[in-house]
């Protein structure tokens, strides 16, 4: 009787630490698939970008040094190398995205240009869709970080190297343009 016993505890705990490994693995794949989303959104935005420069550079000739910026930043997002690294790339290309269009405003004709409110258009509603998709990775990243830290989660998870991921943070110029947010005329 006593063997029986103790190889029901040893199968409990084992289909305890396989159901955990799988609910770990499953969450990972989750929060994964979510930037995945996220991406998507971004090669939009970023496929939009030299259309929205192209535009404004005709305006805009003696801007060169912002537009030159916002270029060099959608490459170095295309470059970027994993989650973390394209999260600081994209906030660097929101900040100077932001300076963009704080210099449209010192053009009128440009601000009445068809062509420019159209392309401002599709990038206000890309810039919608990705702060959903933000919004649903840091909800499947919490969700992860939640098991991963917590037991039985902390346990398989130090045995099988699974770790507390970061939250897709708001960017300084975000933070800035929540609290301060700029005026948009045209």
């Amino acid at each position: 009787m006593p063997i029986i016993i103790i190889l029901a505890i040893v199968v409990f705990v084992v289909i305890g630490l396989i159901t955990t490994y799988n609910k770990l693995v499953k969450l990972k794949n989750n929060r994964n698939s979510s930037f995945s989303d996220i991406e998507v959104i971004l090669e939009k935005r970023l496929d939009l970008i030299p259309n929205l420069v192209s535009t404004v550079k005709g305006y805009a000739n003696h801007e060169k040094e912002l537009l030159i910026g916002v270029t060099e930043a959608r490459n170095g997002v295309r470059k970027s190398d994993g989650i973390n690294d394209r999260i600081q790339s994209e906030q660097q290309l929101d900040s100077l995205l932001k300076g963009l269009n704080i210099q449209v405003e010192a053009y009128p004709e440009l601000k009445a240009d068809r062509n420019f409110i159209k392309l401002q258009e599709e990038l206000e509603q890309i810039e919608a869709e990705l702060s959903q998709q933000r919004k649903r990775f840091n909800d499947e990243t919490r969700v992860y970080n939640t098991a991963v830290e917590s037991f039985p989660g902390n346990f398989v998870a130090g045995m099988y190297e699974f770790k507390s991921e970061p939250y897709y943070e708001v960017s300084e110029a975000k933070k800035e343009n929540l609290e301060n947010p700029p005026k948009v005329e045209f």
